[in-house]
This record gives C-alpha cells, structure tokens and sequence, in this order.
C-alpha cells in the first residue's frame, strides 16, 4: 500500500525551502530578508540543487525499501537557521531487516544517488564559477577540499587549488554541501548508512570498526578539525552497535559486494579533513 503524504512532510519541506532559500540569499547575496524582502529570490538556484540532492538521496533510500518490502517513510526535511540552511533529511525505517542484501541495496542507495547528483552540481558550479589568487583572497569562510573536489577542480578549471580560490556560486555550494553530507552519512559508524553498509558487508565485525572509529574521530578532531568532536559525542549518543538481520545466513552476491565498495570508495573520495575554516 502506497505511503500517504502527511501534513508534516510537507510543511517540513515548506519549512526547509525557505531556510534554505533565506540562506542562499542571505549568505551569498547578501540579502537581508526584512530589508530587502523582494530580493530573496536570489536563494532559489542554491535552495532548489540542495533540496533536490537530498531529496534524491532520500527518495533514493525509500524506493529501495519499498522493493523489498521493508516499511518507510517519506522524507523528513530538517529546516535550521545555518549557512547551509538545513540538517538535512531523514526516512524512517521500521526493523528488522532481512538479510545482508537488503541492508546493503538500502543503505547504499541514498548515498550513490545523492552523489552522483552532487557531482553533477559540483561539475557545473565550477563551470560557472569565479577564481582569484589566494593573494588576492580577503578574510572570509573557506570551504575545504576533498580528494574528488581537487580532481574535479583541476579537470573543469584547470588550474592549482592550492594556489586559487574559488569564488562560490550556488550551484557549487549546494553541490559542496551534497559531497559532504554524502561522506557523513558514509561514516562506517552504528546506523548511518556507512553503518549498515560495513554491517552488511562483515558482519559482527561492524560493531569493532564502529568503536575503532570513535578514537579516529577525537583524533581528527584535535589535529584538523574541532568539528569532529563533537561528531564523536554524536556517535556516542546515538550508539554504534547494529541490530542483527533476521536470516545473517543469507550471503552477499558479487553485485552487492561491488555496492559495498563502491560505496566505502566514494566516502575515501568525499571526506573533507577540514569542512569549513576561517581566511
């Protein structure tokens, strides 16, 4: 039976498209909402390729728990008055998960989607986007780099990250935002997608990888970024066991093995050590 959309989903998304589109307007624009009210139009370009990112990421989770039967919602949208102008979304699954397949098909679906639409944004926002010398950069927020975004950057523009700075434009901030929420949720930690990823993947092992992470993260935290520490109270609070299968017997097929790898490939290729510093 097909999922009913319910009055919250839709005044969440409501709600997050105009934080997100106060957030493009205001943070890249400079529009004051109540000064220039007329003017936060100017947010829709960021506004629509981040909802859309995660709304494929999203939709991308669902429709792969609706094939094998396993019991969804539809997105949440999370609005939040930040830069980003959102938390994200989130779908809510109701356990237990039949085997070691089905884990991986859904957990794998939402971040494979979501970054191949991210890609996309990142490819045309560079495309589209302003460069100037480091020299030539004033203070400001600078966006860091991961493996993916170097290449990508060298392929589209040709030229030496470490000795330029790109100038945001909407497109590629909302592609940005894409990458890094696509290496978060590949965090191979308790019941993120990176969670159930590396559950199906070994087994019982997940829960020793998950706690070997933690230390990481405090250590990531102290070295590059102090963002990570408080990823790592996160993690602690929301747990990094995961619960069992019904039928663990149930092996993964090459296919899926592929899936799995795949996945952990892109999380090596999106994380950024350091999101987000100061000029």
């Amino acid at each position: 039976m097909a999922h009913k959309l319910t009055r919250i989903h839709v005044l969440l998304f409501i709600a997050t498209f105009l934080t997100t589109l106060i957030a493009g307007a205001f943070f890249l624009h400079g529009v004051i909402p109540w000064e220039t009210p007329e003017n936060i139009y100017l947010g829709l370009p960021f506004s629509l390729t981040l909802l859309f990112i995660l709304l494929v990421h999203e939709m991308s989770h669902y429709l792969a728990s609706r094939k094998h039967g396993v019991p969804a919602t539809l997105p949440y949208f999370i609005p939040a008055p930040t830069i980003f102008g959102t938390f994200g979304a989130i779908i809510k699954m109701k356990p237990p998960i039949p085997d070691r397949r089905t884990l991986i098909d859904i957990g794998a679906a939402g971040p494979i989607g979501g970054f191949i639409v991210a890609v996309i944004a990142v490819i045309i926002g560079l495309s589209r986007s302003e460069v100037r010398p480091i020299e030539a950069v004033g203070e400001g927020i600078a966006f860091g780099d991961s493996l993916l975004l170097t290449v990508l950057t060298r392929l589209v523009l040709d030229i030496d990250p470490e000795k330029y700075t790109i100038m945001l434009n909407p497109v590629l901030f909302a592609g940005w935002i894409g990458l890094l929420v696509t290496s978060l949720n590949l965090l191979p930690i308790g019941q993120l997608d990176g969670g159930h990823i590396t559950y199906a993947l070994f087994g019982e092992k997940h829960e020793m990888i998950s706690k070997a992470m933690l230390p990481v993260l405090v250590i990531l935290g102290i070295v590059f970024w102090p963002g990570w520490l408080v990823w790592a109270v996160l993690m602690l609070v929301i747990g990094y066991r995961h619960p069992p299968v019904v039928y663990p017997h149930i092996q993964l097929d090459r296919k899926r093995k592929l899936i799995g790898w795949v996945s952990l490939a892109i999380f090596i290729l999106t994380f950024t050590p350091v999101p987000v510093q100061g000029l």
